[in-house]
């Protein structure tokens, strides 16, 4: 959320930033909203101030024995304006909270105009795309042949768009995962953390997934409602909120792998077809929870880290910025890195690095103290995948694979699974 302050004492600013969002923010509405929001306060004080000095007066009238029941009528009378008051100004507020929580981020002043991923910006390219003797297949006649990727049982299980990994995939996957663990956890730093797959909806609403994004949530409809993860942000994020983080622990690094959830509402065309846009997959997240001084060198840091894991298994990908009309709800600025596809032949996401500074820690009321001033400040998070474990499997399959349908083993990956150095 962005500071309620901002709309109250610098709306042009407000109308500038989120012009370059294309937003449509209605600011003569909003205005006359925290308009009639001042005047109920006022009033509001007002009637509490008289009631106050009212009920004063019949506690010295009663201590003289006088009559004090037309002093109570005028309590009572005042006391039912004064309820009403507050309920007005309860449900305006109400109605700005909601106006608030739909509005998105502050772009950061690097990104760069555009209205879909065709205006993002490649920053940076490493590897060279496999060149092969044969035409290469996708990762879906690769999985089937090495008997080891079944939709149709996942169909049956669940419904389309889940899988079903037998075999040695599924231990490729679990060797990618282990990969990832261990290369943060060792080389990068970060604290390993195991999380609820199931989020409450403060949770989603703290990281800016409600309420704007129910729909692309799954809804466990108990008492109270609880929402499947789509991604461990949600619940890793949320370890700080309502929290004052010790100056002495900053930076927080946190690295999770869950599942992830999604309802993918809405058609993808060929992302239909494959384990490119499922609705549960694997995922190992990176969070950082940091100063707000330090966010940018932070951002710029954790996509490197998640760059090292397409290092590591020598994977061909680039690094793209999102343009603003590319940018995500709550992101002021998000790097994405896109893995060489040969079965597609293009570039293809698996990894969004984003730092979202103050936005989600306002609603998270995520904070730390700083020991200068002693006062609390808003904290600044950062996230991203490293990596999306189910678009890493398919990247393995289709740069490493061979003429005859087998698959060589990474490197990186050939300790995880006992030295194997080829899927046959």
């Amino acid at each position: 959320m962005l500071d309620p302050r901002l709309f109250r004492t610098d709306i042009e600013l407000v109308k500038q930033q989120l012009a370059r969002r294309a937003f449509d923010f209605d600011a003569a509405a909003y205005e006359a909203l925290e308009g009639r929001r001042k005047e109920i306060q006022v009033r509001t004080q007002e009637l509490q101030n008289e009631r106050n000095t009212r009920s004063k007066s019949i506690g010295q009238a009663k201590a003289k024995g006088e009559d004090i029941q037309p002093l109570l009528d005028q309590v009572q009378h005042l006391g039912d304006e004064l309820k009403a008051a507050e309920g007005e100004l309860a449900e305006i507020q109400a109605q700005m909270t909601t106006i608030l929580e739909g509005i998105p981020n502050f772009l950061d002043d690097a990104v760069p105009a555009g209205k879909s991923d065709e205006d993002n910006v490649e920053i940076s390219r490493w590897g060279d795309a496999p060149e092969f003797a044969f035409e290469p297949k996708d990762h879906v006649e690769l999985g089937e042949g090495l008997k080891g990727m079944d939709f149709e049982l996942g169909a049956k299980i669940a419904s389309a768009r889940f899988v079903v990994l037998k075999g040695q995939l599924a231990s490729l996957q679990r060797a990618i995962i282990q990969l990832m663990l261990d290369t943060h956890i060792n080389e990068h730093g970060y604290d390993e953390t195991y999380v609820p797959f199931m989020a409450n909806a403060d949770s989603l609403r703290g990281t800016g997934q409600l309420p704007k994004f129910e729909e692309d949530l799954f809804k466990v409809n108990n008492d109270p409602t609880f929402y499947l993860i789509p991604t461990a942000e949600v619940p890793v994020t949320n370890i700080v909120r309502d929290m004052i983080v010790d100056a002495k622990d900053m930076p927080l690094k946190f690295v999770s792998h869950t599942p992830c959830f999604r309802s993918e509402a809405g058609a993808y065309g060929s992302d239909v077809r494959g384990m490119i846009r499922q609705h549960q997959f694997e995922k190992v997240e990176l969070v950082q929870i940091v100063k707000a001084e330090d966010s940018p060198k932070a951002h710029e840091e954790l996509t490197h880290h998640a760059e090292n894991i397409l290092k590591k298994l020598k994977l061909p990908y680039r690094k793209v910025l999102l343009c603003s009309g590319d940018t995500g709800f709550s992101s002021s600025k998000t790097y994405d890195l896109e893995v060489w596809l040969p079965g597609q032949q293009k570039y293809r996401e698996i990894s969004s690095c984003s730092n979202f500074r103050d936005f989600q820690a306002r609603r998270l009321q995520a904070r730390w103290r700083n020991p200068e001033t002693g006062k609390p400040e808003l904290v600044h998070t950062l996230n991203g995948s490293g990596l999306a474990a189910g678009r890493t499997l398919i990247a393995v399959l289709e740069n490493y694979q061979n003429e005859d349908g087998s698959v060589t083993v990474p490197e990186a990956l050939r300790p995880y699974l006992g030295g194997k150095e080829v899927l046959k």
